[in-house]
């Protein structure tokens, strides 16, 4: 049955929807002055809206994929475009600050379960050696909205009104669903079932636990200054907003290439390189706190920091799924699910910390405690190398027996 269907294609309809997803993800990013005027709110508040919806898919992640875990995959993935959808309509039409905030989780709690299902799907219609590819042209999606989506969404707000970048998000959405439902198989295999104690069997293995942490404290320690990113642009380093559309296209472009470069570098020894690339991020972090207030120095460093915000990403998602077959191989699913969960865990975080930082102790200190997060990152890194010491000297032994 599922022969009919073209992979090239199913892969293109995912592809679709993941730009749809990642576009939203980020979306309120270029616009916080905007809800900032819109709302009277402050930056803190209005930063709610990265943060809300990380914690959305942090939650919505495990707890979606032990509920649908039996459902047929392509119903199930037209009810999670469908609740994307709706969400983000629900954000564009809201009268309050709070329906905003609400129909952001809407839209989160599709996002996390997307990430798990479209990543599984993705590997079932290729050949068994293929999967990696195949993942990595999904979330091409996500990149493409990091460079276009966001900028684009950012200055159709600027155009007509920040309720126009949710309705724009929305109809790619509906462009996503159509071409799920024409284009992915009917009848793919299930997963094995997800359970509560495939939760506690990853969260009380060390090696997992230690990972995930480095997921949440390493990706998030960019977002303390990634969330205010518009505003550190616009007051500190006095571009306008017109122009900060532009930056905001550059660095979507250096996350694409982060993301190429991280790729390559993690496939052979992911520990080693996720060290190097968070080094790397900590030391762009503390480079920025020093350059913050200056209009091309500061620029200079901000684009830098896209090199390195996101490069660490499929490292922590090829080793989470590595060390998952080794110590829990029943619960591959569900680690990969934990780790979207983390990731927006640091999301959470760092815009939370970024919102107080800017309230308390003004925009040009959040490098300096998302340097703080990615040294605990790093410090938990060494000890999973430290960890993964044993199993590879035992390794070596059996090989020289």
């Amino acid at each position: 049955m599922t022969k009919q269907f073209n992979p090239s294609w199913t892969l293109f309809a995912l592809a679709i929807s993941a730009f749809a997803i990642g576009s939203t993800e980020f979306i309120s990013v270029g616009l916080m002055p905007l809800l900032v005027s819109s709302f009277h709110i402050n930056l803190a508040q209005a930063g709610l809206t990265v943060s809300i919806y990380a914690i959305g898919i942090m939650i919505g992640a495990p707890v979606m994929t032990l509920l649908t875990g039996r459902l047929n995959r392509h119903r199930l993935m037209m009810l999670i475009m469908i609740l994307f959808i709706i969400g983000n309509l629900l954000a564009a039409s809201a009268p309050t600050f709070g329906i905003l905030l609400a129909g952001r989780v809407v839209a989160a709690l599709a996002h996390g379960i997307f990430m798990t299902v479209a990543s599984v799907i993705a590997a079932d219609v290729v050949a068994p050696a293929k999967r990696a590819s195949a993942i990595a042209i999904m979330f091409t999606g996500l990149t493409v909205a990091t460079v276009t989506g966001v900028p684009l969404g950012t200055m159709i707000g600027q155009l007509g009104g920040w309720r126009w970048s949710f309705i724009f998000i929305s109809l790619i959405g509906v462009i996503g669903l159509l071409a799920d439902y024409w284009l992915i198989p009917r009848n793919l295999p299930l997963p094995s079932k997800a359970t509560v104690r495939g939760i506690i069997r990853v969260l009380t293995n060390p090696q997992l636990l230690f990972a995930l942490l480095v997921t949440a404290l390493g990706y998030g320690g960019t977002f303390v200054v990634y969330t205010y990113l518009s505003p550190l642009l616009e007051q500190q380093m006095h571009w306008s907003a017109s122009a900060v559309v532009l930056i905001l296209v550059v660095y979507g472009l250096m996350v694409a290439f982060g993301n190429t470069l991280g790729g390559r570098w993690a496939n052979a020894r992911p520990l080693i390189a996720l060290f190097k690339m968070f080094s790397g991020l900590l030391v762009t972090l503390l480079i920025l706190s020093i350059t913050g207030h200056s209009h091309w120095l500061g620029l200079l460093t901000v684009l830098l920091m896209g090199i390195f915000a996101f490069m660490n990403v499929p490292g922590l998602q090829l080793y989470i799924v590595q060390l998952a077959e080794q110590n829990t191989p029943h619960d591959i699913t569900m680690a990969s699910a934990l780790n979207i969960s983390a990731f927006n865990v640091g999301i959470a975080l760092g815009s939370g910390i970024g919102g107080q930082v800017t309230t308390n102790l003004g925009l040009g200190w959040t490098p300096i405690f998302g340097a703080g997060m990615v040294t605990v990152s790093l410090v938990l890194l060494l000890g999973l190398i430290w960890l993964a010491r044993p199993a590879k000297d035992a390794d070596q032994n059996c090989v020289q027996n």
